[in-house]
């Protein structure tokens, strides 16, 4: 058994799915804005609030080289230093406590993922109920080992990794105390394309690490996310906004209020669709059985008189002989008189 809990919810097949509504930076540097995004994603009923937790000294140099900027012209931070990103972005530290509070008292879950070790200290005071490592620190063996060193759920998303990568990743967080594990499929793009996704992935990151999984999707809408359920994925993290039109480091491909709702009815739907590999009629089947076609009389019928295509017909509702018997009664008589819409049964045959 792969399945798990995170705080008191459970995570696996056998559950509904796990919704994180990720913040990111679309609080823009605004503690209100943050916590009318809690407020928010409560009422569109996502189940986590995760935050990321770092400050621009932590994740890179304040340099404005080459190297130190973003130089892709078709990124959304085209030209910008990195270090200038993530003073944007970053969520200060002393808002955490706040953010994490509001929270719970919808409720919900609150963690966070840690960039470096500095982080996790401080989220351990913080007493989170698991951690999540993102795409790009996901070759960050250290890292992976000081979070699995607290013992707690581990969430690891894959994007760019390769198979040996993730087996590394893997077996760090599994050496050093990670019991409850789970890997997100995640394409590190922003947005990213469904071309791109290949959610055809998921059942194999499942068999091959023996773990759970799910999707860190930044695709546009819920489609990719509800298909995913379908391949087992049992947790769907979007970052989400109050407003795109707000703006903000992650805004463009965030989810709105009513979005993610949507995305929490339809996943769980998604996951109620899937129920085992059953055939013949369900319960609620059986009071529909009656409106299946059956064998009427739709003649008035003499005895002794033969059954033809004239006098006999497959019609609803399902009182009858079923279809099939049609061609082995043409022929064959009537046993005694029959009235039209006569359902026919084997003892009114001769």
């Amino acid at each position: 058994m792969t399945s798990f809990k995170i705080g008191s919810r459970d995570i696996g097949l056998a559950s509904a799915p796990f919704i994180i509504a990720e913040m990111s930076g679309n609080h823009n540097q605004s503690l209100d804005t943050a916590l009318a995004i809690v407020d928010a994603a409560a009422r569109a009923g996502a189940h986590a609030l995760k935050l990321q937790t770092y400050t621009a000294d932590t994740m890179t140099l304040d340099l404005d080289e080459e190297e130190f900027r973003i130089s892709d012209p078709d990124s959304l931070w085209a030209d910008t230093s990195l270090y200038a990103l993530y003073q944007q972005a970053h969520t200060p530290w002393d808002w955490h406590g706040p953010i994490f509070e509001r929270a719970k008292s919808h409720g919900m879950l609150a963690f966070s993922s840690p960039f470096d070790e500095t982080a996790v200290d401080f989220l351990e005071s913080l007493e989170v109920p698991a951690y999540k490592i993102a795409s790009f620190e996901n070759t960050d063996l250290p890292l992976i080992r000081r979070v699995a060193a607290t013992g707690k759920p581990m969430i690891i998303s894959t994007g760019m990794a390769s198979v040996a990568e993730l087996d590394e990743s893997v077996r760090a967080a599994r050496a050093a105390g990670c019991r409850d594990l789970l890997l997100l499929k995640c394409t590190s793009t922003y947005p990213a394309q469904p071309l791109n996704t290949h959610l055809r992935t998921l059942p194999h990151l499942r068999e091959l690490f023996g773990c759970e999984v799910g999707l860190s999707d930044h695709t546009m809408g819920v489609g990719a996310a509800v298909a995913a359920v379908a391949l087992g994925a049992t947790v769907v993290e979007k970052h989400f906004t109050l407003s795109r039109a707000a703006g903000g480091v992650d805004a463009s491909f965030s989810l709105e209020p009513a979005e993610m709702h949507s995305l929490v009815i339809e996943t769980e739907r998604a996951w109620q669709a899937l129920g085992r590999v059953h055939y013949g009629p369900t319960a609620a089947e059986q009071k529909s059985l009656v409106y299946r076609r059956s064998l009427y009389v739709v003649r008035d019928m003499a005895a002794g008189e033969a059954f033809s295509a004239d006098n006999l017909r497959a019609i609803r509702p399902g009182l009858g002989l079923p279809p099939k018997h049609f061609d082995s009664l043409l022929g064959r008589r009537a046993r005694h008189p029959l009235k039209r819409g006569t359902a026919l049964d084997w003892p009114m045959v001769d």
